[in-house]
C-alpha cells in the first residue's frame, strides 16, 4: 500500500470517528428535548395560560371604583373644641402612640393610636369615644370610596397578614376587609389608620386571584407542604424549561443544516412542520420567562416584614405642654396633624395645603375654604414645647428614620420592630448621603406605584449595595428599600417577563405583544404534546 493511500485512511479515520461522535450527541440531544419537553407541558401550560389571563383581566374586566383615594379636605379649627390633651385627660389616658384628625359622619374625631396598637375614636366637640369606632370608620370609608350607601355589609373583619385573596402586593397591614350584598358580591380593603384603600375585588377578580395564585404561583404546593419547597419546585421546573428551550434552539437553530437534509429526504408535514417551525421563534421567549420568572422566585425567600417597619415611640399625656389646637400656623390651609420625636425633641408634624395651590373662595363657591389646583401639601413641623415653627426637619427626621431601621438609633422607646427580620441591616453610620428628595409620584422604574405609598423621602447611600430607602414621614414608615441586586432582578422581571420595553408603544400593545408570546409558547407545547401522544 502506498505511503499516499495510507495517509488518506489515516485521515478519513477521525473524521469518521468524530462523525459518530457528533452523530451520536444529536441523537441524544433530541431525546433529551422530548424529554424535557414532556415532563414541563403540564406546568407550560399552567404558566401561559394563567400568565394570558393576567392582561386579559387588566384590559376586559378591570373593576372600577368611584373613589380610590381619601381626598384631603381643610380641616376647620372651630371644629377642634378640645385638644388632644383635653381629651386624653377626660378618658384618662396617660399614655399613647400618636393621633390624627379623622372626619366621617357628619363628625370630626381624633383617631388616637393606644400604647397596645388599638384605634380608638374620640369626638373633637364633645372629647368623648365613639364606640367601636374603628370598624365604623372602616365602614363609612368602604362606603366611600364605592360611593354605595345602600348597600348591606354582609362581614366585617381585621386582615392581620397576607392571604389568598389579600396579597402582598397590596402592601398594607393591618386592613379590614369589608363584604358587601351586591350582585358583583365586592370585597374592599382599608387601611384606618391612614385611611386607605387598600385593593377592591369583585367576583371576577376574586375569581382571577383564586386562579392566578393557584396555576401561576402555584399555592396549591404551600397547602401541601411549605413556601420554600414551592420555591423550589417552581426554580427546578423553570430550569428544566429554560433547558428544553435551549436544546430546541440549538436542535433547530444551529443544526438546522441537518435536518434540512433529513427533510428532503422524509418531508415532515402537519403537526410536527409547525411545531419545528413555531417552535424556533418562540424559544427566546420561552428563555426570558423562564429565567426572569425563575430569578423572581428566589426573592420569595425571605418574608415581607415592611408592614411591621415602624417607629412608634411612646407619648406622655401630661408631657406635651402646647395645645395642638392652639398652634401658630395658617388654620385657612390645615389639613391634619400627627406627632413626633427627634433628637429629644417633641413637634407636631402639620400637614397644609400648599399656598401657591390655595384659591380664595369666590361669591358663588359653595366651599368654605376654597378650591385648590391639585392635591399636593406642605409639611410643617411646630415645636410642642416653644410652639414655634422648626424649618427643614421632614428630610432631617427621614434621615433619622432610615438610621432607625439600620440599627443605628436607640430603640428602647419603641416596641414595634421585628426581632431577628431580614430588612434593612446595612449600617449607615459612616455612608455618605448621595441624594435625598421627597417624591409625590411613583417613579416607573424605582419607585413604582407597587410600593402603594406617598409621598415619601429618597434617601439614597454611598454603600457597597448602592442602598436606598424610601421614607414615608407621615406614618414614620419605611415604605421601600433598594439594592443594586433589587435594582438588576427589578428590571429583568420588568423587561424580560412584563415586556416594559415595550412601553413605548403604549400599555395596549405592550401587553397585546405578551399575550401572543405566551400565546405561542402555549401553541407550541401543545402541539409538542400531540405530537408524543400521536407516537
Amino acid at each position: 500500500m502506498s505511503k499516499e493511500i495510507k495517509e488518506k485512511k489515516s485521515k478519513k479515520i477521525p473524521k469518521t470517528i468524530g462523525t459518530k461522535i457528533v452523530k451520536k450527541i444529536k441523537q441524544h440531544m433530541y431525546k433529551w428535548h422530548r424529554t424535557i419537553g414532556l415532563i414541563t407541558v403540564i406546568p407550560v401550560i399552567f404558566w401561559t395560560l394563567s400568565g394570558l389571563m393576567h392582561p386579559f383581566m387588566a384590559h376586559f374586566f378591570k373593576p372600577e371604583i368611584a373613589h380610590d383615594k381619601l381626598e384631603q379636605q381643610i380641616i376647620d379649627k372651630n371644629q377642634l373644641h378640645f385638644s388632644i390633651q383635653e381629651v386624653l385627660q377626660k378618658n384618662e389616658l396617660t399614655q399613647f402612640k400618636n393621633f390624627r384628625i379623622v372626619s366621617f359622619n357628619n363628625a370630626t374625631y381624633y383617631q388616637v393610636k393606644t400604647i397596645f396598637g388599638e384605634l380608638w375614636y374620640f369626638d373633637t366637640s364633645t372629647a368623648e369615644k365613639l364606640d367601636n369606632g374603628d370598624q365604623k370608620y372602616a365602614e363609612w370609608l368602604s362606603r366611600y370610596f364605592l360611593d354605595d350607601q345602600k348597600s348591606a355589609i354582609t362581614k366585617s373583619e381585621v386582615v392581620t397578614e397576607f392571604t389568598s385573596q389579600y396579597k402582598y402586593v397590596n402592601r398594607y397591614l393591618p386592613v379590614y376587609k369589608l363584604s358587601f350584598d351586591r350582585p358583583d358580591t365586592m370585597e374592599v380593603y382599608v387601611e384606618t389608620s391612614s385611611g386607605k384603600l387598600a385593593t377592591y375585588n369583585p367576583t371576577s377578580r376574586q375569581w382571577f386571584i383564586c386562579f392566578f395564585d393557584t396555576f401561576h404561583n402555584w399555592s396549591f404546593i404551600d397547602a401541601i407542604t411549605n413556601n420554600s419547597i414551592r420555591i423550589i419546585t417552581m426554580i427546578f421546573l423553570l430550569s428544566i424549561i429554560g433547558f428544553s428551550a435551549l436544546s430546541g434552539i440549538l436542535i433547530y437553530g444551529l443544526l438546522w443544516k441537518q435536518f434540512k437534509k433529513t427533510d428532503s429526504l422524509a418531508p415532515k408535514k402537519g403537526l410536527r412542520k409547525y411545531h419545528r417551525q413555531i417552535g424556533i421563534w418562540v424559544s427566546l421567549f420561552t428563555l426570558t420567562f423562564a429565567f426572569s420568572g425563575a430569578y423572581h422566585a428566589t426573592t420569595k425567600w425571605t418574608p415581607y416584614t415592611l408592614s411591621q417597619m415602624i417607629y412608634e415611640p411612646t407619648f406622655k399625656t401630661n408631657e406635651i405642654s402646647v395645645a395642638n389646637n392652639a398652634l401658630n400656623l395658617d388654620w385657612n390651609r390645615f389639613q391634619n396633624i400627627n406627632i413626633i420625636t427627634l433628637n429629644d425633641t417633641t413637634y407636631f408634624r402639620c400637614q397644609l395645603l400648599e399656598k401657591q395651590k390655595f384659591k380664595k373662595p369666590k361669591a358663588d363657591s359653595s366651599s368654605k375654604w376654597g378650591k385648590k389646583d391639585d392635591k399636593k401639601s406642605e409639611v410643617v413641623y411646630i415645636n410642642a414645647t416653644t410652639n414655634k415653627i422648626t424649618p427643614n426637619i421632614d428630610l432631617e427626621y427621614a434621615e433619622f428614620l432610615a438610621y432607625y431601621f439600620t440599627d443605628g438609633a436607640p430603640k428602647a422607646a419603641c416596641c414595634e420592630m421585628v426581632e431577628g427580620s431580614d430588612e434593612p441591616e446595612t449600617s449607615l453610620e459612616n455612608a455618605k448621603l448621595l441624594e435625598s428628595k421627597v417624591l409625590t409620584d411613583f417613579e416607573s422604574r424605582e419607585y413604582g406605584f407597587v410600593n402603594k405609598r406617598l409621598p415619601v423621602v429618597k434617601l439614597a447611600y454611598d454603600t457597597p449595595e448602592k442602598t436606598t430607602y424610601f421614607i414615608e414621614t407621615s406614618t414614620s414608615r419605611l415604605a421601600a428599600k433598594i439594592e443594586s441586586s433589587d435594582m438588576v432582578e427589578g428590571y429583568s422581571f420588568a423587561i424580560l417577563h412584563k415586556f416594559l420595553f415595550m412601553d413605548w408603544a403604549g400599555k395596549n400593545i405592550r401587553d397585546l405583544t405578551m399575550v401572543l408570546a405566551a400565546l405561542t409558547i402555549l401553541i407550541v407545547s401543545i402541539l409538542g404534546f400531540i405530537l408524543f401522544l400521536k407516537k
